[in-house]
């Protein structure tokens, strides 16, 4: 007779959920970071129906967010029931209960990627989802479809009525953002779950502006916490000065998703942005929510490791006091400030947390050496090439000031836009009275140029204000960084742009400065005197030595800021060691300098002269000057 088949009906969203974290507590934790992790739960946890479970006001308390910093818990918060449902979006916003809360820990800190295989844009992606509002698609017939539009971004019976910013027409962004949930069910077998409901779809989504904002509020703040460090530490003496600091510089980050043209931020905006000009920019999240792991009051000889499941109850425990409140510890070392003291005029902490969304903390923060500063060294070339370049490592430039008018309210004004190209295009920005911030990270010692730009393919030319941008080098041109002192022409400092090669049978001076400046496409311009500075961008360049912007307001324009410089700071890169390898070249060249001045020539033989000087290794064999040897 004929056979029958049967098969077991699938496993539960619940089953399946079980599943997952114990495999995230399985292979992404040791038992120590189990066992406490539990104990954080459980000394906070309130309890309603016999379900365990945290609330906002908990998570805020336990992560020590600070009440200056208003709204940014119900944001984080948000974070957290999104990423709790993981890899579910229709059960999200989901009840942090214990395997909820390890779910959240395991997505925010990159553990997951011990257990799912996916690069680092689909994490963003979900990170996206975790922001997202979410719009309803509306049936012509009045009906709620509650999303299940079959995946094409248009209602059952009519026309598009998601979000006006976040229209359908992208699939690869679209299928990218799966790939974060396609590999969780995957791991579990249950691929067929996401066929029947479970995709989440990204183009009827988008991040209110407000909630970004203060998300980034918190991310400068914490950008340089370990961690075992408290976040009460980087949050002490919030004054309404040092608020206003941060929110300036979160808007400048802010502006780069383009929301003066858009009501949020969508999703193939906001993976544009952070791939490309922040790809640090929640790289804090990882120490921030690390912290469930390290429990300061946790004594090991007291009692050994457990390695109790995360989904059974450990055994009961007295309350645990959040990581920075617990006083049995002895108090750390001081450890160096994360800015060194100095009159900085640009660099403020805020500004160097903004750095690190594009560079690694790891270079900046207890790093930095102040080498040149124009309001204390003196705005010269000498000045600047006595006190850079000596620094053996890499350096950030840093220059801010404010707009010239468009026909020059000074002669020297007038003389440095006459040296311009005469096409005009339009500022950067729309506000006259805005400050302007641009700047370089040069990742090798800076040199004198004369024939050719120095430099590699890892430097970078950024804005900081009042738009966060960032303009990496190009491998098919290297026009990367110049230092020309006259009378080399251009002189001065530039990125992007070409030095013109000079003869000496070229024409006079004056008549090489009458051509205007070859400035690349994208590039950077500061003056002989360092007084004024140019910065160009064309959107569509043929050979430039830097990428054009990729802001969704910035890709397609062409504009060039002309402005007066109010500050120019140099701050190298590096530690003690760099800085005492600069002490030993400062000593020498005084060395040097010294025993120049004490040879007694005065002989009135120009030749015997020459031979002394030779002999003893002040010059060359055909006269010129060596520069001697360190030996």
């Amino acid at each position: 007779m004929g056979q029958t088949h049967s098969s077991a009906p699938p496993p539960s969203i619940d089953a399946l959920h079980h599943r997952l974290t114990a495999r995230f507590a399985k292979a992404c934790y040791t038992p120590l970071e189990l066992y406490i992790f539990n104990r954080v739960f459980n000394s906070l946890a309130e309890s309603s129906s016999g379900v365990k479970y945290w609330s906002e006001a908990t998570l805020c308390r336990f992560l020590e967010l600070p009440d200056a910093l208003a709204g940014v818990g119900q944001v984080l918060f948000q974070m957290c029931g999104y990423l709790g449902a993981f890899p579910f979006p229709s059960r999200a916003p989901a009840i942090l209960e214990r395997e909820a809360l390890l779910r959240v820990v395991t997505v925010m800190t990159e553990r997951d990627g011990r257990v799912l295989k996916r690069g680092k844009r689909s994490w963003w992606a979900e990170i996206y989802r975790s922001l997202a509002v979410y719009e309803r698609v509306v049936e012509k017939g009045g009906g709620a479809s509650g999303g299940e539009d079959g995946g094409d971004g248009k209602a059952a019976e009519g026309g598009y009525t998601g979000f006006a910013v976040d229209e359908p027409g992208d699939e690869e962004d679209e299928q990218e953002d799966d790939d974060l949930v396609l590999a969780a069910l995957n791991s579990m077998d249950a691929a067929d779950a996401f066929k029947q409901g479970e995709k989440s779809s990204a183009r009827h989504s988008m991040i209110p502006s407000d909630n970004l904002l203060k998300l980034i509020q918190l991310l400068l703040l914490v950008a340089p916490m370990d961690a075992q460090e408290s976040l009460s530490t980087f949050a002490v003496d919030l004054s309404e000065h040092r608020i206003a600091r941060l929110r300036r510089t979160a808007k400048a980050v802010l502006s780069s998703f383009g929301v003066d043209h858009s009501p949020g931020i969508n999703f193939k905006t906001f993976l544009a942005v952070v791939s490309t000009s922040m790809p640090y920019l929640f790289n804090s999240l990882t120490p921030l929510f690390e912290h469930f792991l390290f429990a300061k009051d946790f004594d090991l000889s007291k009692r050994k490791a457990s390695t109790t499941s995360v989904a059974s109850e450990p055994p009961s425990t007295p309350p645990l006091v959040p990581p920075s409140t617990s006083s049995s510890q002895p108090p750390a070392p001081p450890r160096q400030p994360l800015l060194p003291s100095s009159t900085a005029e640009i660099l403020t902490l805020p500004l160097l947390c903004q750095l690190s969304f594009f560079i690694p903390g790891a270079t900046l923060f207890r790093r930095l050496q102040p080498l040149y500063s124009g309001g204390t060294d003196g705005f010269s070339l000498g000045s600047f090439e006595k006190k850079v370049l000596n620094w053996p490592g890499p350096s950030i430039l840093l220059v801010s000031g404010s707009l010239l008018s468009p026909h020059g309210d000074s002669t020297s004004e007038r003389n440095f836009l006459d040296t311009l190209p005469l096409k005009r295009l339009p500022n950067s920005t729309s506000s006259a009275s805005a400050t302007i911030i641009y700047g370089a990270y040069i990742p090798v010692p800076w040199k004198p140029t004369h024939r050719t730009c120095f430099s590699d393919s890892a430097t970078l030319l950024f804005q900081l204000a009042p738009t966060h941008d960032v303009f990496h080098a190009s491998p098919t041109h290297t026009d990367y960084a110049y230092f020309n002192k006259p009378p080399t022409l251009p002189a001065g400092l530039g990125f992007g742009s070409p030095i013109p090669y000079q003869t000496p049978s070229s024409s006079s001076h004056a008549a090489v400065s009458d051509k205007p400046l070859n400035l690349g496409p994208v590039s950077l311009h500061i003056n002989a005197a360092l007084e004024f500075a140019v910065f160009t961008h064309l959107a569509s360049p043929s050979d430039a030595s830097f990428v054009p912007s990729r802001l969704p307001g910035r890709r397609d324009r062409d504009f060039q800021d002309r402005f007066a410089v109010e500050s120019l700071e140099v701050w190298g890169c590096g530690g003690d060691a760099e800085a005492e390898e600069q002490r030993k070249r400062w000593a020498w060249e005084e060395r040097e300098a010294e025993a120049r001045r004490r040879i007694n020539l005065g002989t009135g033989d120009v030749e015997a002269d020459r031979e002394l000087l030779r002999l003893a290794g002040l010059i060359g064999g055909q006269g010129r000057d060596s520069g001697g040897s360190m030996g």
